[in-house]
């Protein structure tokens, strides 16, 4: 699974240089870039619906400012001395001039309290027969049909003297109001002693207050006025309506706002006008919305996607700069493989951190070669110094098969001694002919070193013997080879070798020290090296033999092997330290046994 993953990803730099601009930087900007233009149309979504909803708010204002001034001139006409005459005793006067004092009164009151809005109609009915209207009515009065309408009807006003028709068929002349319906106030007009004495309808063409309200808005949007039944009581386009799903959310949460009806893909907001039990209720498009901020929109993202594209060409163009003379190297190094290491980089086409790349690579090919010639010379001078050592070998073997002629010669005669010093001196010269090894078992070193104390005794008669002190578990320690026999023979020719006839002792002890480490310990009896140097002369005691153990020890295992002399009248002591190796052979029992 993760090898799958890894293969998506390029492999060479240059693309990963492109992909990682583009996940890195170019991505989260672009995600950045869309989340905050998210961030900008609900912004100005909510802005635009808390202006939208102020206008609602400023339009119920008003309407409840007309349903106000109109429930005030329902109580001034009721204050009205000359009114509540005209209406108890219409006999008082002639008809004409009771019709010319209420026509003045509805003057009055039109230039005091509508203004500037004139399009309120009063209708004043006495219990005489008589009625007086402020306008031109669509149709020739009738004092029992306008008595007998049911907005008069005390059971629709539930125990006062007045109450609200919303939907009242409009009465005026249609040169004056096209408007299909009214908004009433039906109230009965009463003395302080609550006896009637008159009805009153002050009608309100809330069709003209909502089409000179629509004109101060600036936004183009649809305006209701529906029931909480859902009715239409108006609306700003002709045959423009509000869906059943959107009139149900809005008598379902009364009291919210605005909300987006997906549908329509529109923004509606609404508000609750509580005396009426009406909503006034307005719906943008969001098209119409967003359409400046759409445009925008697309104007930045047109050009920052041009920019994006210019970014990600340089991007390209860039990683493929810096990669080219990487991929040149790349090409050059391959070509110097196959060419031995011959070809050099050309420095005068690279600068900055190329060049220094360059030069240091051409530097390491020049210090290759160096190597390589030296290398070399070394090897020639291995196979000059071998093929001496060959020539160096032929006495020895001429001189180990003569040995063997001499040993099968004592055999047949029956000199023993003879025989034994053969077969010690043949391990040695075989020994010293098997170059391949540096490194030799103890026990077999030991072999050796009684070989050469054998013939050694057979010279000096006897005059000294040699001791061995080991434990068998690590007879198969490693040792360097003829690492014991120098030493031993430093101790019989300089320290043995100058005794009186005494007999002469030579002590050699192996042991482990510590865990880790191997001593080797060759003790004598003998004069002392500073005995031995004065009767050699100026020839030091160590000679050849000693400084040879010393190299071999520093050659072999470099800081960690040690020496250490200790000379007296009564002999010395030779002692070295080297890491403990074991390496017991195959079937090592039969061997140790044998």
């Amino acid at each position: 699974m993760l090898n799958r993953i890894r293969s998506l990803f390029p492999h060479k730099l240059k693309y990963r240089l492109f992909a990682a601009f583009v996940l890195v930087i170019l991505l989260p900007f672009g995600i950045l870039n869309l989340y905050n233009y998210q961030r900008i149309e609900t912004l100005v979504q909510e802005k635009i619906s808390q202006q939208s909803h102020s206008q609602l708010e400023q339009m119920y204002r008003t309407l409840e400012d007309q349903l106000s001034v109109a429930f005030k001139t329902l109580i001034f006409l009721e204050q009205d001395s000359t009114v509540a005459s005209v209406l108890t005793h219409p006999g008082q006067r002639q008809g004409l001039e009771n019709k010319n004092l209420m026509e003045e009164k509805f003057k009055n009151l039109n230039n005091s309290f509508f203004l500037y809005n004139p399009s309120v109609y009063f209708t004043i009915l006495d219990f005489h027969g008589n009625a007086y209207t402020s306008y031109s009515p669509r149709e020739a009065l009738d004092y029992r049909k306008l008595r007998d309408n049911p907005g008069f009807d005390r059971e629709q006003m539930e125990g006062v003297s007045y109450h609200w028709v919303s939907s009242d068929a409009n009465y005026v002349l249609r040169d004056i109001s096209t408007s299909p319906y009214l908004l009433s106030l039906y109230a009965y007009m009463e003395t302080p002693r609550n006896k009637p004495y008159g009805m009153a309808r002050i009608s309100i063409d809330y069709s003209f207050w909502f089409q000179s309200v629509l004109k101060q808005s600036t936004l183009r949007q649809e305006y209701f006025l529906i029931t909480s039944a859902g009715e239409n009581v108006s609306q700003s386009i002709l045959n423009s309506s509000l869906t059943g799903e959107v009139k149900a959310r809005i008598a379902a949460e009364p009291r919210q706002k605005y909300f987006i009806d997906k549908t329509s893909n529109t923004l509606v907001n609404y508000i609750y006008v509580e005396s009426l039990d009406w909503y006034i209720v307005n719906r943008i498009p969001l098209t119409v919305l967003f359409n400046e901020i759409e445009e925008l929109k697309r104007q930045y993202f047109m050009t920052f996607f041009l920019l994006t594209g210019a970014f990600l060409i340089m991007t390209f163009i860039i990683a493929a700069t810096i990669t080219r003379p990487l991929s040149h190297l790349q090409n050059k190094m391959k070509a110097v493989v196959r060419n031995n290491l011959k070809i050099r980089l050309p420095e005068h086409k690279f600068r900055g951190e190329i060049l220094e790349l360059t030069q240091t690579f051409n530097s390491m090919l020049n210090d290759m070669d160096v190597l390589i010639q030296r290398l070399k010379a070394e090897e020639r001078q291995k196979e000059a110094v071998h093929f001496h050592m060959l020539l160096a070998q032929m006495n020895p073997h001429f001189l180990l098969n003569t040995l063997n002629t001499v040993k099968w010669s004592a055999i047949r005669h029956g000199n023993e001694d003879i025989t034994n010093i053969t077969l010690s001196l043949g391990k040695l010269l075989e020994a010293s002919l098997n170059t391949e090894k540096d490194l030799v078992h103890l026990k077999d070193e030991i072999e050796l070193v009684q070989a050469y104390v054998h013939i050694q005794q057979v010279r000096y008669n006897h005059r000294f013997d040699v001791t061995f002190a080991y434990d068998e578990d690590i007879l198969y320690a490693l040792v360097p080879k003829l690492c014991l026999q120098p030493l031993v023979e430093n101790a019989i020719l300089h320290g043995i070798g100058p005794l009186p006839e005494q007999e002469g002792l030579i002590e050699i002890t192996v042991t482990r020290e510590g865990e880790n480490r191997l001593a080797v310990e060759i003790k004598d009896n003998g004069v002392g090296m500073e005995q031995s140097r004065q009767a050699s002369g100026m020839r030091k005691r160590p000679g050849i033999g000693l400084t040879n153990v010393q190299e071999l020890l520093r050659l072999l295992f470099k800081e960690e092997g040690s020496m250490e002399i200790i000379s007296s009248e009564r002999g010395t002591r030779i002692r070295f330290s080297i890491p403990l190796l074991i390496s017991t052979p195959y079937q090592n029992d039969h061997l140790i046994s044998s």
